[in-house]
């Protein structure tokens, strides 16, 4: 049983901080090294989910808008300290053939969410370190599968799950569900409590700013 100031938290009366990134947002790729630190602190007193937004939802070639994504991970980079890795600096963004499209690593989160949910936060950072760093293509699922082998999944219930209706159906409703959140923009940090569900945070933030704000809107 979690205890927050002294009190006994019963684990089902747990507040939920919900974390709402897109895996092409390069602003939360900046910010996974936050909200993953968040988690590991808060991690008694609240429980944590991520949903993706569908930021990019019809795929495209990522040439479109290399020219917007050369000046904005300079940008990324100076403000949070993360590093996009070269491989995808040059084999992804330079030659500006791959699809750019948020759906197959929303699928891969879905998957990997059902098998492990409490490592939602973990996972969702391990997928955006794979595109902005590792530099795989968004829609390779082998290399996906990998990523679940590092999560306990075996690779080939991955892949048979990824392409499924059923998954198809719960990304697409996530979709809608960020949106009726009032979520507008990446990364956003919401809070529920009982039936009440507010956005604490906008944007990317440092962690001391983001702890400051999620420990006082947990303990009122």
């Amino acid at each position: 049983m979690a205890k927050l100031n002294g009190t006994a938290i019963p684990e089902k009366e747990k507040p939920e901080i919900i974390y709402v990134f897109d895996p092409l947002c390069g602003w939360c790729y900046g910010f996974s090294p936050v909200i993953t630190r968040l988690k590991s602190e808060m991690k008694s007193n609240a429980v944590f989910l991520v949903l993706s937004g569908g930021m990019v939802r019809e795929a495209s070639p990522i040439g479109e808008i290399a020219g917007y994504i050369k000046n904005a991970y300079k940008v990324v980079e100076d403000t949070t300290g993360v590093k996009f890795g070269e491989k995808f600096l040059t084999d992804i963004l330079e030659k500006g053939d791959a699809v750019f499209t948020s759906v197959p690593p929303a699928k891969a989160l879905a998957v990997l969410r059902i098998h492990k949910p409490g490592e939602c936060v973990e996972i969702a950072a391990r997928l955006q370190k794979a595109i902005y760093h590792d530099g795989i293509n968004v829609d390779d699922y082998v290399a996906y599968s990998e990523i679940a082998r590092e999560f306990g999944m075996e690779p080939d219930d991955f892949l048979s799950q990824v392409n499924s209706e059923e998954i198809a159906e719960i990304v697409q409703n996530e979709f809608k569900m960020v949106a009726g959140l009032g979520v507008n923009g990446y990364p956003s940090v919401l809070l529920r409590k009982g039936k009440q569900t507010h956005v604490l945070s906008r944007g990317y933030k440092d962690f001391e700013s983001l702890y400051k704000i999620v420990k006082e809107s947990i303990s009122h």
